[in-house]
């Protein structure tokens, strides 16, 4: 519902209007009206809530500069509103400066009809003016600038995007798990004609093959033991938008061809239905196995393989876009740090050559998973090598011992340590057996057992039956 302010600040002959036109408003009966007579009654409105429209009461012998407080009260509490102003009877609106960008103004007498009419248009078009913004908001964050990297092989798939965001041809994203396939269909969905409608990505490998058919086309009511009610299904409930199908030669070959169907007619019928349903719905789909091979095994239909390649992209892995992994690290530390700790992060060059050598298995998403670990567990400053798990330091060797009598001391250590745990294990952690074992004095063993910091560990353990520990 709609919150009307009817604000003035002046009284007099102001008072009449504005209890005619509270009247007015109150009568039409589907907005909220409020009324404020001084400018702390306003500011206790909008401390509450933010209103769709002001009405701003000007008197006869003021110029419009009187809505200053009004704005003043905004400011300070942050907020940009439309305001339309309430000129006094027979008011000629030449003689007043209204502000440019006024949506729309009344002049006093107030006849319901011509009120009513010009509010619902102002509205309306700050309506559509939201809807705008935050179509452009979505673009900004879901479309081009959401894929970072400067690699010619990622450059050339970014160029065309627009391209493809305009036509209505299925779009198939093949690349290895975490190249960013749902990064380049959202940034394709919010780029097209669809931005305002549904973006709905489907793992289909999630779904289990037997729900598959059911998850995508919808089923009626009593289509099976548990179909109590319709359900519409991802098509249905992607309608006028895009649907994101991720792992797409997971689909089962009996579902395959009626999604066939609906990529050839846009056509499909639920589980149970009688008629086929019209669907204005875009695929797109992606994976990381090659379908061609899944062709010629048989596990995927060759006509549904023609029907999804029809605008193919494939997406670099990351280890051959090295030069990315700064921007893409700098990227992802922008997004899991905020506010004033932001500057204070920042990364050693060792750091960034060691992401640069490493081989990324996981991608980009494993990078952005690093990253936002390291964020997660630190205090910002600065982000060295010692950050990195090990896996980062595969060629790493411990610092070499300061002598021959600590090398050999070291080595002596941890054969002792290896020979006296094995000997308690083999003999379950009875230090009388293992130590004649060992052919020692078994308060001399017990000394070892001490000064090694061996311990039993939890739980049962495999060896020669004994007494246990003594």
């Amino acid at each position: 519902m709609h919150t009307l302010v009817i604000f003035s600040a002046f009284g007099g002959t102001a008072s009449q209007e504005f209890r005619h036109l509270q009247a007015i408003l109150k009568g039409q009966g589907s907005w909220q009206v409020r009324g404020a007579t001084k400018e702390a009654e306003l500011s206790a409105i909008l401390s509450e809530q933010t209103p769709s429209l002001i009405l701003a009461l000007v008197p006869r012998s003021s110029e419009i500069d009187a809505l200053e407080p009004l704005d003043a009260s905004l400011s300070a509490f942050g907020l940009s509103l439309p305001i339309m102003p309430v000129l006094p009877e027979g008011a000629l609106p030449e003689n007043f400066s209204i502000p440019e960008g006024t949506p729309d103004f009344l002049v006093a007498p107030l006849r319901p009809a011509e009120v009513l009419a010009r509010i619902q248009r102002v509205l309306d078009r700050e309506k559509k003016h939201s809807l705008a913004e935050s179509c452009l908001q979505m673009t900004e964050r879901f479309g081009l600038e959401s894929i970072v990297g400067e690699h010619p092989g990622l450059v050339a798939v970014k160029s065309k995007l627009p391209l493809i965001a305009r036509a209505e041809a299925t779009v198939l994203i093949s690349g290895e798990t975490g190249t960013g396939k749902e990064v380049i269909a959202r940034a394709i969905h919010y780029l097209s004609r669809r931005a305002h409608a549904p973006f709905l990505p489907v793992n289909c490998g999630a779904i289990p093959t037997e729900l598959l058919e059911n998850e995508l086309f919808g089923h009626r009511r009593g289509a099976f033991t548990d179909a109590r009610t319709s359900t519409a299904g991802l098509i249905g409930e992607a309608e006028g938008g895009t649907l994101f199908l991720d792992e797409v030669d997971t689909i089962p070959l009996p579902a395959q061809v009626k999604f066939l169907r609906f990529l050839e007619h846009k056509t499909y019928r639920s589980l149970g239905g009688a008629s086929f349903q019209q669907a204005d719905v875009r695929i797109i789909a992606a994976t990381n196995a090659d379908l061609e091979s899944l062709v010629k095994s048989g596990a995927l239909r060759e006509d549904l393989f023609y029907r999804l390649n029809i605008i193919p992209i494939a997406l670099p892995p990351l280890r051959e876009r090295r030069e990315d992994i700064p921007l893409l690290a700098r990227h992802f530390l922008g997004k899991y740090t905020s506010g004033s700790d932001r500057a204070g992060w920042q990364f050693a060059v060792g750091f960034l050559d060691l992401l640069q050598s490493y081989e990324w298995p996981g991608n980009i998403r494993e990078l952005e998973n690093l990253i936002c670990q390291i964020v997660t567990v630190r205090s910002p400053g600065l982000i060295g090598p010692e950050a990195l798990p090990p896996r980062f330091h595969p060629h790493q060797l411990p610092p070499p011992p300061r002598s021959f009598r600590e090398a050999k001391a070291q080595a002596v250590a941890g054969f002792v340590r290896e020979y006296v745990y094995r000997l308690l294990s083999a003999y379950n952690w009875n230090i009388t057996r293992a130590a004649q074992a060992a052919e020692k004095d078994r308060r001399a063993f017990a000394r070892l057992v001490k000064k090694y910091g061996i311990g039993k560990p939890p739980g049962p353990l495999n060896g020669i039956p004994g007494r246990g520990s003594d």
